[in-house]
C-alpha cells in the first residue's frame, strides 16, 4: 500500500484536497479530527496533568489551553510529547486497517507533517499551496481570527515555498474546487502503479 502525506500551511486548501481524495475513493486519516477525539479521551487527563485547569468534564477546553500557552515558552514541546505518539498509534491502527482491506493508496493528512519529521514516514507527499493574499483572506475569515493571532500561528510553520520545494505534488488551490478536484484526480492516476514500502518501514 502507498502512503500519500497531505500537508499545507494553514488556509491553503487541505481539507478540500481531502475530500476529492476521499470522493474518488481513497481512504483519509486528518490529524486534526484524530488530535479532536484525542482532546475528548485519551489526551485529556495527560493534558491536564501537564497544564492543570485547562480541561473540563474530561474534555481539553481549547481555549484555556491556548490561553496556557501564550505565557509558556516551553509549552508546545511539552503538548506535542503527549500528543504526537497518540496520534501516530492512531495512524498506525488506520493504515493497518486500510491495508487489510486491500486499499492500494491512504492518505494521512497533517498539517504539520513535516515540522513533526513526518515526511520521512510517508511514500510520496502532497502539498496544497496559495497564494500569500488567498490565505490571508481565508484565515482571517476564521471565527476568532486576529491578524496578531495569525502572525503567530504562521510563524510556528514552515514557509510555503519550502513545502512546495519538498513536496513530490503541488495542488494549486487558488481556482475553484473543481480545479482542486481534477488536480487530486491527476495525483491519484498518476500513482496508480506507484509501489511503496513505508507501511513496512515505519508503521510496522
Amino acid at each position: 500500500m502507498l502512503i500519500v502525506g497531505l500537508t499545507g500551511s494553514m488556509g491553503m486548501g487541505k481539507s478540500a484536497a481531502a475530500s476529492a481524495f476521499r470522493a474518488l475513493g481513497v481512504p483519509v486519516s486528518d490529524a486534526d479530527a484524530v488530535v479532536h477525539d484525542l482532546y475528548a479521551g485519551a489526551a485529556s487527563p495527560l493534558i491536564e496533568a501537564a497544564f492543570p485547569g485547562t480541561t473540563q468534564d474530561g474534555v481539553v477546553d481549547r481555549r484555556r489551553l491556548a490561553a496556557d500557552l501564550m505565557g509558556d515558552a516551553a509549552g508546545f514541546k511539552r503538548l506535542e510529547a503527549i500528543i504526537h505518539p497518540l496520534v501516530r498509534a492512531v495512524q498506525r491502527d488506520f493504515l493497518h486497517s486500510q491495508a487489510r482491506r486491500g486499499a492500494r493508496l491512504a492518505v494521512l493528512e497533517i498539517p504539520l507533517l513535516f515540522e513533526t519529521g513526518g515526511d520521512k514516514r510517508v511514500d510520496r507527499i502532497v502539498v496544497v499551496s496559495a497564494s500569500a493574499d488567498k490565505q490571508r483572506t481565508r484565515l482571517l475569515e476564521r471565527p476568532g481570527m486576529t491578524a496578531e493571532k495569525l502572525e503567530g500561528l504562521l510563524a510556528r510553520q514552515m514557509p510555503d515555498e519550502e513545502k512546495r520545494a519538498r513536496a513530490d505534488f503541488v495542488v494549486d488551490t487558488n481556482g475553484t474546487l473543481a480545479d482542486t478536484d481534477a488536480a487530486v484526480a491527476r495525483i491519484v492516476a498518476a500513482l496508480e502503479s506507484v509501489q511503496g514500502d513505508a507501511l513496512c518501514r515505519h508503521w510496522s
